[in-house]
C-alpha cells in the first residue's frame, strides 16, 4: 500500500509542474512587459534645426539702355601703294624724307632719275618738228605755184587736188603733228624722271637708293596715305540685330554716320580713338558668313589722334565698341543672375525663392537686359545654386558688401513656441527652487545623528539608576 502511494506522488507532482510552469512563465512575461512599459519614458520630440542658406544677391534695376556691339579689327590705311618709276635710268637724287617712317607731302620729289638721255630725246624731237615745219612750208608754196600755173595755162575748169599738190600738203601737216607729238612725249618722259608723292602720307618701306639703276615698274618703296585710317569690323547676324545697318550701307556724311569707339593698348596704356561707320560691304564674306563694316578715322596723325597724341597707326589691332539701338524702362540685372534656359531666381523678404522665366534682350559679360519676367526692385540671386535648393530658406547678402544682410528670414512658429516653452520651464524651475529654500529656513537646521544617540544614552542611564534605587 505504501509502495503504491509513493509511486503515485511523483506522477502527481510532474503533472502539477507541467501545468503550472507555463502559466508562471506567461504571467512573468506579462508582468515584465508591463514593468518595462511603465518605466519607459516618452521620447522627447525633436525638430530639425532651423538652417538657412546664405547667397549673394542684388536688386534688379529699371533704366534706359543703349545696346552695344563689341568687335575687333586691324587698322589699315585707306590708300597704300608701291612707288614705281615710269621711266628707266640711274637714280641721282633721293629726298631726305624718303626713308622708312618718313612723312611726305603731295607733289614732293622723292626720287630723281638721270635726265641726260631724255634731254637728248627732247632735242631730237624738237628737231623733227622743225624739219616737218620746213617740209610743210615748201609744200604750201609749191601748191600756190601750181595753182597760178594752172590759171596761166587757161585750160579752164577745176584743177584736180593732185595738180594743186593738196595730198602732199596734207602729208606734210601730218608729219608736223607727229613731230610735235614726239616733242610732247619727250617732254613727258623728261618730267617722269622725277618721282613725286601722289598724296600726303608716310613711307612704309624703302627698296631703292641713290646710284641704283631702275627700270620702269620696278619698286622703289611703299607709301600710304595718312588722311584716313580704316578698320574693317566683322559683324555677325546677332550683331546686326542690335544695329540699324542695312546691307550695302553708305553714310551720307561723316556727321550722320554711326559712331564707334576704338581702343588699343599702346605702351602699356589703353588709348581711345573716335571713328565712324562710313559704309558696309555689299556682300557677305563667304568664309566667315559675316558682313564687314568699314570704320574710318579721319586725320589719325593729327586731330584724329588720341587725347595724349598717340596716332592710330596701320597694323594696330583694335577693339571696337559700336553704339546700337536704345530701349526705355527695361530691367537690368548682373549677368550672374541669368540662369540657363533664360531663368532667374528671385528671393522675397521672408527668404523664400521663386524661379522666373524671362525675355532676354541682350547680354554681355557684366549685365543682362530683360524685357519681361521680373520687376524693378526685386532681389535677384547671383550665387551658383542648383534648382533643387530653391526650396530652402535663404539668407541674402549684398554682392557689393557681404557684411550687409539684405534678407534675414524670421524664425518659424514652431521654433518660437519651443523657445517660449523652454523659457517657461526655466521660470518654473526657479520658482520651485526658491520655494524649497523658504521651507528649509522655517523648519530649522536638521539634527545630527550623534546628538540624538547621546541624548538616548543619557536617558537610558537615568532610567537605570532610578530603577536600581527602587530595588534597594
Amino acid at each position: 500500500m505504501s509502495t503504491a502511494v509513493n509511486e503515485h506522488k511523483p506522477s502527481l507532482l510532474r503533472r502539477v509542474l507541467v501545468i503550472c510552469v507555463p502559466i508562471l512563465i506567461v504571467v512573468g512575461f506579462f508582468v515584465a512587459m508591463q514593468t518595462i512599459v511603465a518605466l519607459k519614458k516618452e521620447p522627447e520630440e525633436k525638430r530639425r534645426p532651423f538652417n538657412t542658406l546664405a547667397v549673394m544677391a542684388d536688386y534688379a534695376v529699371k533704366e534706359d539702355v543703349f545696346l552695344t556691339v563689341n568687335a575687333q579689327g586691324e587698322a589699315q590705311p585707306s590708300i597704300e601703294i608701291d612707288l614705281v618709276p615710269e621711266v628707266g635710268g640711274k637714280i641721282i637724287y633721293v629726298s631726305p624724307n624718303f626713308v622708312q617712317g618718313g612723312t611726305i607731302k603731295k607733289g614732293e620729289t622723292l626720287i630723281r632719275i638721270d635726265t641726260r638721255d631724255y634731254d637728248v630725246a627732247l632735242i631730237r624731237a624738237k628737231a623733227g618738228v622743225a624739219q616737218a615745219q620746213q617740209i610743210l612750208a615748201r609744200e604750201v608754196a609749191e601748191g600756190d605755184v601750181a595753182a597760178r600755173d594752172y590759171e596761166d595755162l587757161g585750160i579752164g575748169g577745176t584743177p584736180s587736188p593732185l595738180a594743186l599738190r593738196i595730198p602732199q600738203r596734207q602729208q606734210a601737216e601730218a608729219s608736223l603733228q607727229a613731230a610735235q607729238a614726239e616733242v610732247q612725249a619727250a617732254e613727258l618722259q623728261l618730267t617722269r624722271t622725277s618721282v613725286r608723292a601722289p598724296f600726303d602720307g608716310r613711307v612704309k618701306s624703302k627698296s631703292s637708293d641713290i646710284g641704283k639703276f631702275v627700270s620702269p615698274g620696278s619698286p622703289l618703296g611703299r607709301i600710304f596715305s595718312a588722311d584716313i585710317i580704316e578698320v574693317r569690323l566683322a559683324l555677325s547676324d546677332a550683331d546686326l540685330s542690335k544695329l540699324d545697318l542695312p546691307l550695302a550701307f553708305s553714310a551720307k556724311s561723316r556727321k550722320d554716320a554711326p559712331k564707334v569707339e576704338l581702343s588699343a593698348v599702346v605702351a602699356g596704356k589703353r588709348r581711345l580713338w573716335d571713328g565712324s561707320i562710313m559704309r558696309t560691304d555689299s556682300t557677305y564674306d563667304t568664309q566667315t558668313r559675316a558682313l564687314f563694316a568699314i570704320v574710318e578715322v579721319f586725320d589719325p596723325y593729327g586731330k584724329g589722334a588720341s587725347e595724349d597724341g598717340v596716332p592710330l597707326a596701320p597694323g594696330l589691332f583694335v577693339d571696337a565698341k559700336i553704339i546700337g539701338k536704345s530701349y526705355e524702362n527695361v530691367i537690368v540685372i548682373p549677368r550672374d543672375g541669368l540662369r540657363p534656359a533664360n531663368k532667374v531666381y528671385v528671393v522675397n523678404d521672408k527668404g523664400k525663392s521663386q524661379i522666373r522665366d524671362v525675355e532676354v534682350i541682350d547680354t554681355n559679360s557684366k549685365r543682362a537686359i530683360i524685357s519681361s519676367g521680373i520687376e524693378g526692385g526685386e532681389l535677384v540671386i547671383l550665387s551658383p545654386m542648383e534648382e533643387s535648393r530653391t526650396t530652402m530658406t535663404l539668407k541674402a547678402l549684398d554682392i557689393n558688401d557681404p557684411s550687409n544682410v539684405l534678407v534675414d528670414p524670421p524664425e518659424p512658429e514652431w521654433m518660437k513656441k519651443a523657445a517660449e516653452k523652454k523659457a517657461a520651464e526655466a521660470e518654473d524651475g526657479k520658482k520651485k527652487k526658491k520655494k524649497r529654500g523658504k521651507d528649509t529656513d522655517t523648519d530649522g537646521p536638521p539634527k545630527r545623528k550623534s546628538d540624538e544617540s547621546n541624548a538616548g544614552a543619557d536617558t537610558g542611564s537615568s532610567d537605570n539608576s532610578t530603577a536600581g534605587g527602587g530595588d534597594n
